[in-house]
Parts: structure tokens; sequence; C-alpha cells
């Protein structure tokens, strides 16, 4: 993809997280993998404002290759790429619903409505560790190696994709999911979809796979 449109797309996607108030002041961050290079969302930035020219390129262990200084949450990013190498983006956020349950140490993994099954699937709870952290990249990298969307404990959310789109489409269905399960649980009833329909939901996300990956 051409480096004018990847910093054009972060931007843009930026801006959508802070519209959408999954991030606030200068929370939250983006990064795209080209090849054998990473762009991410710099330090200190509300992810709001960001102009092309503050996104930082890294190499694919995290070192700089321009100036700027990437994000501090940068080893999270370059440990999810190291386990997945289907993954060309990440997003990660504090969707204010989504980390209740994170806080809470309860995990996402209910088959509420279909899109928690087709654009999410199991969303586990990673434990708490320090942010930027090699300790809590590892932890959430290995929780990534089987999940495209995590819960970060007394933290945030963190979701991949094939595309940025979809790392970001994967965020933005997280917050609602929560806030469904938020307001079932309030009115003390949670039902879950039938086995049966939870089968045909996971033969669908596999085609959806297939289609995007050209098999």
């Amino acid at each position: 993809m051409d480096e004018a449109r990847i910093r054009a797309e972060i931007v843009e996607f930026g801006r959508r997280l802070y519209a959408r108030g999954l991030i606030a002041a200068n929370e939250g961050n983006v990064s795209v993998r080209d090849g054998d290079v990473l762009y991410v969302t710099p330090a200190g930035a509300s992810k709001g404002f960001l102009e092309p020219g503050m996104v930082v390129k890294t190499d694919l262990l995290g070192h700089p290759l321009e100036h700027g200084g990437p994000t501090t949450e940068l080893p999270m990013h370059v440990a999810i790429y190291r386990r997945r190498p289907d993954v060309r983006a990440v997003v990660h956020a504090h969707p204010p619903t989504a980390t209740g349950f994170a806080v809470a140490g309860i995990p996402l993994d209910r088959p509420v409505v279909a899109e928690a099954v087709v654009v999410l699937g199991r969303v586990p709870v990673v434990p708490y560790e320090t942010p930027g952290s090699e300790e809590l990249a590892e932890r959430i990298a290995e929780a990534a190696a089987e999940s495209n969307a995590v819960l970060l404990a007394s933290h945030g959310a963190t979701t991949v994709g094939e595309t940025l789109s979809r790392a970001w489409e994967r965020m933005e269905t997280l917050e609602q999911v929560a806030r469904v399960s938020l307001v079932a649980r309030m009115l003390g009833r949670e039902d879950v979809l039938p086995l049966d329909a939870v089968y045909r939901l996971v033969g669908m996300r596999a085609a959806d796979w297939m289609s995007l990956t050209g098999q």
C-alpha cells in the first residue's frame, strides 16, 4: 500500500476513535504493518487531531526509522505482529463500556447477538500488567493468537484485523456488544443464541475470512 495512503488511513481512524468516544485525551494507539515496516501513532498526541506527518515509521522490532517517538505501547503491537502474520493492523482504545467489563474481569464471550459471533468471536480478559511493558505485550499477543479482540484488565481493549478498517470495525462492534450485554444484565436477563444458530454464524465467519484471504 502507498505510504501516503497508510498515513491518511491512520489519521482517519484515529479521528473516528475520538469522535465515537472510544478514546479520550491522548489515549489509544493505532498501527499498520506494510511489509517490513510499521506505521504507528506517536506518543503524547490526541488521535483525534493527528496529521499524516505525525505518524511514525519503525521496523518490525519497533526501532524508529525516522524522527519522532512512537506510542509507548509499541511493544504490544510488535508482539502481536510477531504472533499473527495474518494481521496487518492493530487498534488499541479505551471504549468505556467494554473497559468496564475489563475492569470487572468479565470476558465478552457469550453469543448474545449475531455480531458477537461473526465479527468478534471469543473476547477474553488479559490479566493486568503495566501499560507499555513487555509483560503486558506478551500477555496480549498470547491472547490475540486465538482472538481478534481482547479486553485488558483495568486498562482497555485491543482489536486486530487484516486491514485497519477491519480492526476498527471490531473495536466499534466490541463496544456495541458490551453495551447490549450491560443493558441485558441490568434488565436481569441475558439470553444467548441457540447452539445451532451459533454454528451457522461461525460458518459465516469462516467464509468471510476465506474471502478476505483469497482462499
